[in-house]
């Protein structure tokens, strides 16, 4: 399977090829028109939370089930057939059907007036290509959906956003393509043990009101250790903005939950090209993890493609945000033709309110192909939450070129790690941003510190091919196989860039 390919096709392949399994006595509960408000989904994600986790029938037709990627991507849903078209609304909803490795069937409603209707499955819906249709009276349901509307231009309909396997989604924003994933919920993360993959179940889709650059979905989300309710308030723009309400009910208690999970790949870049041999300078949908601290630290982590499993923690008290981002937007960065890295989305994670204490973790896991996404971050709450409780969050996610809100600091726009003389790494780091215009020389002042082994030869100095400063240093790890590092650029008491923090392995 080609990873790209896959992108193209808009297929947002689960995380570890993960799924979970449809209840069909669940699925029963929703097939005629019914009042709907704003409580509906929670309600049901109350009660689901409260009976025992189902093992659901996931069975499909052999010549759905047992197809491989190049067949699956030949199923076409009809544009015609598109909900709404024709309609005169600014948005339009296509539909996944269900197949290779997408066997959850999702519930599917439409809201109108207060009521809601299923939205009725028919293979008519579809052209099969290369795959033999189920019979005309089946009941297969629907793998998934994306959203439509003239995000790029007034008189086209692009693809926005697609929520499809697991708990996966993903959106753009204008002129970009599909990268990175969000995640409804993200449960055991990281544990040797094995991580638990919730998926959502059902959705619900207000029509748009004429003339409104907005729209709601409602999703039922449900795992064997907890079930969820979501709202998601959907802005597509030169940003693509959703905000997020999450109401998360544990049937059991829960001490590894990711809220705002984001999944990503970094195959390699300049900090990390040991065994590449590859014409291309870069290959990575992110870069690095950008955070937000509750004290209005600005944090820094290019991303790796490590040997070894490595998980990083940052402890913190109220967040004000924190994402993967792809700043890199220079097609030479990557000189990728099909694949466009540039135009890959960052993802910005908003927290609206205060959510305690916790921490963002990452996870990078050693890849040796790009089809992988091996990147992970998440906020972790230290507090467990436990069995039956509700526990509300509100976040927005911002689709588009980086951060939002983002203060007057420099900027790390490249790192760059090679050899050093005696057995030392030579880390080169390039700054940009307006606060080293103009800038006495004199007066900046490089801070370079580790965890371990030795920091040595500290240069700060003006790049007057990028008008931004280059800052770098040697690193003597002394045989040590992990080590922390921080950077900065200061003058006097006053920062000039954000926090550049690293981990380096052999």
């Amino acid at each position: 399977m080609n990873r790209r390919r896959l992108i193209a096709g808009s297929v947002a392949l689960p995380f570890l090829m993960a799924t979970s399994r449809r209840n069909d006595a669940f699925a029963q509960g929703f097939q005629e028109t019914s009042s709907f408000d704003a409580q509906t989904v929670r309600q049901r994600a109350r009660g689901l939370a409260e009976t025992a986790y189902k093992a659901p029938d996931q069975s499909l037709p052999d010549g759905l089930k047992n197809i491989d990627y190049d067949k699956y991507r030949t199923i076409r849903f009809r544009t015609d057939q598109s909900l709404w078209r024709g309609q005169g609304l600014p948005f339009e909803v296509q539909f996944f059907h269900p197949g290779f490795i997408f066997i959850d069937r999702v519930e599917i409603f439409e809201v109108d007036a207060g009521k809601a209707r299923p939205v009725a499955y028919t293979p008519n819906l579809f052209d099969f290509g290369a795959v033999q249709p189920p019979p005309a009276d089946a009941k297969l349901g629907f793998a998934g959906f994306r959203l439509h509307a003239p995000l790029n231009r007034p008189d086209y309909f692009d693809e926005v956003c697609v929520f499809l396997g697991a708990s996966y989604f993903r959106a753009v924003a204008k002129g970009q393509t599909y990268g990175l994933s969000a995640r409804g919920l993200s449960l055991k993360t990281g544990n040797p043990q094995g991580e638990e993959f919730p998926a959502f179940r059902a959705f619900w889709l207000e029509k748009p009101q004429k003339n409104t650059n907005s729209i709601v979905v409602h999703a039922l989300l449900d795992s064997p250790s907890a079930a969820a309710a979501y709202r998601f308030t959907i802005r597509p723009g030169t940003t693509t903005v959703f905000d997020v309400e999450m109401a998360l009910y544990p049937r059991v208690d829960i001490d590894q939950a990711g809220i705002g999970t984001l999944t990503s790949m970094f195959f390699f870049d300049a900090n990390d090209r040991v065994g590449v041999d590859d014409f291309r300078p870069a290959v990575h949908d992110s870069d690095g993890l950008a955070i937000r601290t509750g004290r209005n630290e600005e944090l820094w982590r290019p991303l790796t493609n490590p040997r070894d499993l490595q998980i990083s923690v940052f402890h913190d008290i109220n967040p004000r945000g924190f994402g993967l981002m792809q700043r890199q937007r220079d097609f030479r960065v990557y000189e990728d033709l099909e694949s466009h890295f540039e135009t890959r989305p960052s993802l910005w994670v908003e927290p609206i309110g205060d959510i305690g204490e916790g921490a963002v973790q990452l996870l990078e896991i050693p890849t040796k192909e790009e089809i992988h996404d091996n990147i992970v971050a998440f906020w972790r709450p230290k507090a467990p939450m436990r069995a039956k409780s509700e526990n509300a969050f509100t976040y927005r996610l911002h689709w588009g070129d980086g951060k939002a809100n983002t203060p007057p600091l420099a900027e790390f726009a490249k790192t760059r790690v090679g050899a050093g003389g005696n057995n030392t790494r030579r880390f080169v780091l390039d700054l940009t941003g307006d606060p080293l215009k103009g800038l006495d020389a004199a007066t900046v002042r490089a801070d370079v510190s580790t965890n371990k082994g030795e920091v040595r030869n500290v240069v700060a100095h003006p790049n007057p091919v990028t008008g931004g400063w280059r800052l770098s240093f040697d690193l003597d790890p002394k045989k040590e196989t992990v080590v922390e590092l921080r950077a900065q650029l200061n003058q006097g008491d006053k920062p000039l860039s954000e926090v550049w923090v690293y981990r380096w392995t052999p």
